[in-house]
């Protein structure tokens, strides 16, 4: 399950590789357009070529920022096994605090993702809170979204509320994260109509153009709505197979079609 946050935090990590104009912060700049206009393949391609770029530059933190950004494209893509091991690339020796915070929710994604849901909760759990609250709220805000998934993961609503309720202080309501944080845990613990509070982070995506968590959204409505109403789940999980085919995304085409 791909949330709306990773997007987010992919978004961070790309607009923060270089206070100046680089060759690998232009770079990562042009990927970050291709990912938001779901040009998966040229927006790759450009963050392996900003790699290239920051090890020529020398600059470790832009090294780990982008090699964080192509594990959390990865993630995105359903490709489990390489974004680990991009993941595992990157050294915290080194990093300041916010790469260093990004680095661990990259990986809290990734074990959401792959409904890892304890060792997403053990990754959670691993950070000070002190220092979380000394950056930025975007970070913060996608953060605790992911922690709060991975709670849910795990059954423990009480956390996963509280979690929920950061989301809420961190970030603006226009960023969608919250709707779509809600509707995740409204869906997993089985709290109520999860479809209602989709709809509304469907909306806040479309609002935003951001085709890539529009799509994932349909896929997880379609998915909630299997057994209630079969013939909308087939609709939504035919306009997510579209979509994700559009974007030239195989794993997650092909889930859309199971």
């Amino acid at each position: 399950m791909v949330t709306r946050s990773l997007k987010i935090a992919l978004c961070i990590a790309l607009s923060g590789i270089s206070a100046f104009a680089s060759e690998s912060a232009t770079l990562a700049a042009r990927a970050q357009k291709s990912f938001k206009a779901g040009k998966f393949a040229k927006g790759y391609s450009q963050l392996e070529r900003a790699l290239v770029a920051s090890r020529k530059e020398a600059d470790v933190r832009s090294e780990g920022r982008i090699f964080i950004a192509m594990g959390q494209v990865r993630t995105m893509s359903l490709d489990f096994e390489l974004a680990d091991s991009l993941l595992n690339y990157v050294q915290a020796e080194g990093l300041d605090r916010s790469t260093k915070i990004m680095l661990v929710k990259a990986k809290t994604a990734l074990k959401n993702a792959s409904e890892k849901y304890s060792e997403a909760v053990s990754l959670c759990e691993s950070v000070n809170e002190d220092e979380l609250d000394k950056l930025a709220d975007e970070l913060q805000g996608s953060f605790y979204s992911e922690c709060a998934i991975a709670y849910a993961g795990v059954r423990n609503e009480k956390k996963a509320k509280q979690a929920l309720k950061m989301v809420d202080k961190r970030l603006d309501d226009d960023t969608g994260i919250y709707y779509w944080t809600d509707a995740r845990l409204t869906d997993m613990l089985n709290l109520g109509d999860a479809d209602k509070i989709y709809r509304k982070a469907e909306s806040e995506s479309v609002k935003s153009n951001t085709p890539y968590t529009t799509a994932n959204i349909l896929y997880h409505r379609g998915k909630y709505l299997s057994k209630s109403s079969p013939s909308e789940s087939r609709k939504l999980l035919d306009r997510c197979k579209t979509a994700f085919e559009l974007m030239g995304l195989p794993n997650n085409t092909k889930r859309c079609a199971e």
